[in-house]
């Protein structure tokens, strides 16, 4: 057993295998551990999220060594019957690898009692174990850019099925009719850990249907009491609502999400008198307006986008930004390309009226969850301010926002996977200076400089990710993960983003260069002599 460095709030436990980390994530759900947050299972790792003025990293790495070594715990989920067409690009490929005929994998793969370990990659997806051992094999060395959701696959030890279409790098045996991830359905994943699955072949069994479960009723937003709207009349970037996210969803493959610069938007609503986890919007390099209908308080943080404001007199005002501003009936607020940052956060006084999807009003770009992208025509109602409310005095902003010109410097803390690649390319990472290309976006900032090469070649057990993880891929180009990562990946992880610069990461404008300093979180430990 490790304890991997990911950040003074996260640690990675590495055990041998995944019986191992299922085990220890069973004993801690059993003895709850006072000041861990969440603990996202995988392959042979548990990611164990803590707040560390609660409890201390040594006295967290104690408690979670005090409960290694136990049994897993016997599935005893319900068990889900999955009817599958057996007719997977791959799977003539399969039974080669394997030395197989095809009508021997497709019965050896239907024979077995899987179970959903854990989830991860896509909401929805569940990594299956408990197969045939004959039926292990590799990943394509070629990934597809784009995968059939409902497409059967298998993945060394595992198999999957894909719950919307996307790019994926299993091998493919077949397709089932059935969603395996429905936000009307409750719970939204039709597969939970512990879930029991057996794959039924469709040419010889009866097409099993599983029912959806019985849909709960969702409370309907407080409506507007109110003639307060706002107008879109211009978008630039998608503008999407966002809140401070989807916490505690990780059982069903799904990440927080949420505002990428939290500080922005928490001062944006502290501006104009709301809860800091009210629902903004974020706009990404401006270009966004918008016509006031009846009379409101706005406020706008973040990116320094200038603003101006035309009002049915027809008089042109500049207004200042991160300052709450009076707006009359009919006015038109423009934002424009910002000198400095990446998104402006806009925050109405009582809060915009729109429908949360699984409990928030974010917008997921990734896992394609949350309110739809604004357009132009769209009219969307304010609520009114919550009773005893106060609009706040302008406040500084958390930090100076980046602009193309400096070199933005990130504190980083090393590892979990920085032992996965050369001495030099350490080195290489820490003192280049990386561009932003324009291939960035909500999911992950991409970087591009000298690539890193890699000492460990093997193939990665799928492990969870946090904010601010730089996953470097097989082109040893790093990519900077933002707000919509995937919660889980199967690329090793140099280093991750210092707490106090996750924002300012989510600031940096494509054509910006950014430098990576190491700082110390703790260093890694190893518990009971036992590596993997």
């Amino acid at each position: 057993m490790r304890f991997l460095p990911v950040r003074d709030d996260s640690v990675l436990v590495e055990l041998a295998d995944l019986g191992e980390a299922l085990a220890l994530f069973d004993a801690l759900d059993t003895n709850p551990v006072d000041g861990i947050r969440e603990i996202i299972p995988a392959a042979r790792t548990l990611l164990i999220a803590f707040d560390p003025g609660v409890i201390s990293n040594e006295a967290l790495t104690d408690a979670v060594a005090a409960l290694a070594g136990g049994e897993r715990k016997a599935a005893s989920g319900p068990l889900v019957e999955i009817p599958v067409r057996y007719d997977g690009e791959d799977l003539g490929e399969v039974a080669g690898i394997l030395g197989l005929s095809v009508t021997e994998v497709i019965r050896l793969h239907g024979e077995s009692e899987y179970v959903a370990a854990f989830t991860g990659f896509a909401p929805g997806f569940a990594y299956l174990s408990g197969g045939d051992q004959r039926l292990n094999v590799p990943r394509r060395k070629s990934p597809r850019t784009r995968v059939p959701a409902g497409a059967v696959g298998l993945a060394g030890e595992f198999s999957g099925v894909y719950p919307k279409t996307s790019p994926g790098g299993w091998q493919l045996i077949g397709t089932t009719p059935l969603a395996m991830f429905d936000i009307d359905r409750a719970p939204a994943s039709l597969l939970q850990p512990g879930s029991r699955v057996r794959f039924r072949d469709m040419a010889t069994d009866k097409a099993y249907e599983v029912s959806a479960p019985a849909k709960t009723a969702t409370a309907p937003v407080a409506a507007s009491y109110s003639n307060c709207a706002i107008e879109v009349l211009a978008v630039g970037l998608p503008v999407l609502f966002q809140d401070l996210g989807r916490a505690g969803q990780a059982n069903q493959g799904i990440s927080v999400s949420g505002a990428v610069d939290r500080s922005s938007f928490k001062a944006a609503n502290r501006l104009v008198g709301n809860p800091v986890g009210t629902p903004a919007l974020e706009i990404s390099l401006g270009g966004f307006r918008f016509r006031m209908r009846g009379r409101g308080v706005m406020a706008v943080t973040g990116a320094l986008a200038p603003i101006t404001i035309v009002t049915t007199f027809g008089q042109k005002l500049s207004v200042a930004h991160g300052e709450a501003i009076a707006l009359d009936d009919g006015d038109i607020v423009s934002l424009g390309q910002p000198t400095a940052g990446m998104r402006s956060y806009l925050a109405l006084r009582g809060g915009f009226d729109v429908t949360p999807v699984l409990g928030s009003a974010a917008t997921d770009t990734l896992a394609q969850i949350g309110p739809a992208a604004l357009g132009a025509g769209a009219v969307i109602g304010i609520h009114p301010p919550v009773l005893g409310s106060t609009v706040a005095a302008p406040e500084l902003p958390a930090f100076d926002m980046p602009d193309t010109v400096e070199t933005v410097v990130l504190d980083v803390v090393m590892g979990p996977r920085t032992d996965w690649f050369t001495q030099s390319a350490v080195e290489n990472f820490l003192s280049q200076e990386w561009s932003v290309t324009p291939q960035s976006s909500r999911v992950g900032i991409r970087l591009s400089g000298e690539a890193l090469e890699r000492q460990n070649h093997a193939e990665l057990p799928s492990e969870a990710t946090v904010r601010g993880a730089l996953q470097v891929p097989a082109s040893g180009q790093p990519v900077l993960f933002l707000a919509d990562h995937p919660l889980t990946g199967g690329y090793p992880v140099i280093a991750n983003v210092a707490r106090h610069h996750l924002d300012l990461a989510g600031q940096i404008p494509v054509g910006a260069k950014i430098r990576f300093n190491a700082i110390s979180a703790f260093a890694p430990r190893s518990i009971l002599g036992k590596y993997p």
